[in-house]
């Protein structure tokens, strides 16, 4: 599978310099070819091939007073923008065909100037030196500071400025699955119970909710008003504004390192995991004002990456419907009456008893226990898909419900069958 490593790049004075210049290249090229695909479809003539578009808007761009600059950049940047073209037209065509899963897409829009740019490089422009220096086809060698090895050749290299002004190396390399020792599952498997006031309820334990955003929101609001009241285009405004990004850094890197972290311990304590397969963006439309916490969670992200873990590590991975009442249902074994708090007016009640069998129930612990049987009994029928599937003859064969096999059918006579002597067809009395 494939993995991206980020690290940490310092480039110097004039390496920023060559990278702005490269950053503002790769948009010109991305819009010089959009329009000529846009003027293409308009004039109801067939679309410029990846090929003419790359001879338009850089050969033959470079050889004009308006595009000469173009040629001060590394060519391997301007044809990655071209190929990032031709994938977002490819992401849109097959949405609209609905091949394409996830929702739906635009058309490519022209890009701005905007707070975060990227490049990138394949293999062939870049590499990493004897002393540790990523060297950048017409941009130079990056100081490079690495938290770990790379375990194999990247393919690729992105570089990325982000709206707080710090460069990044995002490297795609291959890495083969490393399987973890095997346990128990009766023993180690849980189901994970998502939600505000807990971030995630395990078996045996919870993982209380870090509320990154909430803490920084007072700091954020004066940040904020401070850039309201400066003037626009001046550099204290400029300035004003890069506090604001490195406060929203500073939240994203520490909810970004907790999710790795807590989804690591998981991992490696549990054989199997079942997610409930939440919603989040209607959570967050129909939160109201909890919205901004349900964002502040980023349970998306803490599923995807906890997804990832497990298909690396051999584990399993099961999603549960999000349509499944884990809160409403008795977890008590033999009860298993839907009598638990509904509707989202009783979303405040986190302890309720049983009216059937009066067990008195905690609504984060009971959701997870009925997570962890409907992720077992989701196990179970996987298993027994992939025998019949693997299998072959008569008596693997699913049947309808109360369908006799065909070894067990009784024999019939031609006379029975029609009705006549020796049939089991009923005489009329008259």
């Amino acid at each position: 599978m494939k993995l991206r490593y980020n690290v940490r790049v310092y480039p110097s004075a004039s390496q920023r310099g060559s990278l702005a210049r490269a950053f503002g290249c790769a948009r010109v090229v991305w819009n010089d070819a959009l329009r000529l695909r846009r003027d293409a479809y308009e004039q109801g003539v067939s679309r410029p091939t990846a090929a003419e578009l790359s001879k338009r808007v850089i050969t033959e761009a470079k050889k004009t007073p308006e595009r000469v600059w173009l040629g001060e950049v590394s060519a391997v940047v301007l044809q990655q923008s071209l190929r990032d073209l031709e994938i977002a037209y490819s992401n849109f065509f097959a949405s609209k065909n609905g091949t394409r899963k996830g929702p739906r897409m635009g058309p490519p829009k022209t890009k701005k100037k905007t707070a975060r740019q990227a490049i990138r490089f394949t293999t062939n422009a870049h590499s990493i030196t004897k002393s540790g220096k990523l060297r950048l086809s017409k941009i130079g060698d990056l100081e490079v500071r690495w938290s770990r090895k790379l375990p194999s050749q990247p393919s690729s290299v992105t570089v990325i400025q982000d709206p707080s002004g710090r460069y990044f190396a995002s490297f795609v390399v291959e890495v083969d699955d490393k399987p973890l020792l095997e346990l128990d599952v009766e023993e180690t498997d849980t189901g994970i119970d998502l939600g505000l006031s807990s971030y995630a309820v395990l078996r045996g334990r919870k993982i209380l909710s870090p509320k990154f955003f909430r803490r920084q929101e007072r700091k954020l609001k004066r940040a904020q008003r401070a850039v309201s009241r400066k003037r626009k285009g001046s550099n204290n405004r400029r300035k004003a504004k890069q506090t604001v990004a490195k406060i929203h850094a500073r939240i994203a890197d520490r909810r970004h390192d907790f999710i790795e972290q807590e989804t690591t311990r998981i991992v490696r304590e549990s054989q199997a995991v079942y997610v409930e397969d939440l919603n989040v963006k209607g959570m967050a439309a129909r939160g109201g004002r909890l919205g901004k916490s349900v964002h502040d969670q980023s349970l998306g992200r803490f599923v995807r990456t906890l997804e990832a873990k497990c298909t690396r590590y051999g584990r399993t991975f099961v999603r549960i419907d999000r349509w499944f009442p884990s809160t409403q249902l008795c977890s008590r074994t033999g009860c298993g009456r839907l009598t638990g708090p509904k509707g989202r007016e009783q979303l405040n009640v986190r302890v309720w008893t049983c009216t059937e069998c009066g067990t008195r129930h905690d609504r984060d612990e009971n959701a997870e226990a009925n997570l962890r049987a409907a992720g077992r009994k989701r196990v179970a029928e996987m298993r027994l898909e992939a025998e019949r599937q693997n299998a072959c003859g008569e008596h693997v064969r699913p049947r309808k419900p109360g369908q006799r096999s065909m070894k067990q059918e009784p024999t019939r006579s031609p006379a029975a069958a029609r009705g006549g002597a020796g049939g089991n067809r009923p005489r009329s009395r008259g």
